[in-house]
């Protein structure tokens, strides 16, 4: 969903995947300091407000994101070094909810409702 917030286009984004139990401890302690690399090639891609949420087994992901092309944004994060290095360690830790190898890792969830 896009809305006007002070005349820039903003798209939220929220995705959920399943947080591997044995994992989890693991998991909490790399996001209490995640990477200044990975960090600055979100902001670089226009990603702000990014928030990770659990609940049990579950991770609940939210960004807004204030560029004009989504895409190439993603594929530049994608393609960024120190971000391919995070994701080969959190992967692991992560259990994709997606129904085959063609759907992203995170599953991307349709927005119901927004109050601003």
């Amino acid at each position: 969903m896009e809305h006007a917030l002070r005349g820039a286009p903003v798209r939220r984004v929220a995705s959920v995947i399943g947080l591997a139990e044995e994992h989890a401890e693991e998991y909490l302690r790399h996001h209490r300091a995640v990477w200044p690399e990975v960090l600055d090639a979100l902001s670089r891609a226009q990603v702000t407000n990014y928030s990770i949420f659990r609940h049990g087994d579950l991770l609940f992901s939210y960004f807004e994101y204030r560029g004009t092309d989504y895409e190439a944004d993603m594929a530049r994060i994608a393609a960024d070094e120190a971000t391919q290095r995070w994701w080969s360690i959190m992967m692991p830790m992560q259990r994709t909810l997606r129904a085959g190898p063609e759907e992203p890792w995170w599953t991307e969830l349709e927005e119901v409702f927004h109050l601003e």
